[in-house]
């Protein structure tokens, strides 16, 4: 069905509410696979590296974003694997799963109020209008 899913998460309820959505549609399909990807946001890195003691504890931390996302696809028995990725979260999703043509992207939305998406645009908006492949964005 969808051989290659990929899965953006950024360790946030919604990213939880979305890996239980790729659960379902993986598990549908043995050939399936989810990348999970998660972005190293520029703004954000300079913050973290600050208050971090080290290389270590920035992974350490990154790591524990992840481990919720981890532990239910471990224990729903799907196949997955991590990439990280570094730079502004929606256009480095975008050009990720367009460069590795992936069959499906899932995102959670964080749930702006309109003005807010007016104003700043959601990450998951900008993925859904420029991502070549279907897309799904989970409330």
């Amino acid at each position: 069905m969808y051989p290659h899913i990929l899965l953006a998460v950024d360790g946030s309820e919604h990213s939880i509410r979305a890996t239980e959505e790729a659960i379902k549609i993986a598990t549908l399909s043995s050939e399936s696979k989810i990348e999970v990807v998660f972005v190293a946001d520029f703004s954000k890195v300079k913050d973290d590296v600050l208050h971090s003691e080290g290389k270590e504890a920035l992974e350490v931390a990154r790591r524990k974003k992840l481990a919720p996302v981890e532990e239910r696809l471990e224990a729903a028995d799907v196949s997955y694997y991590v990439t990280i990725l570094r730079g502004e979260p929606g256009p480095m999703i975008v050009d990720h799963a367009n460069k590795k043509q992936v069959d499906l992207t899932i995102i959670g939305s964080r749930g702006l109020n309109g003005l807010q998406e007016m104003v700043l645009g959601s990450v998951s908006h900008k993925i859904a209008k420029r991502v070549k492949s279907p897309v799904l964005i989970v409330k």
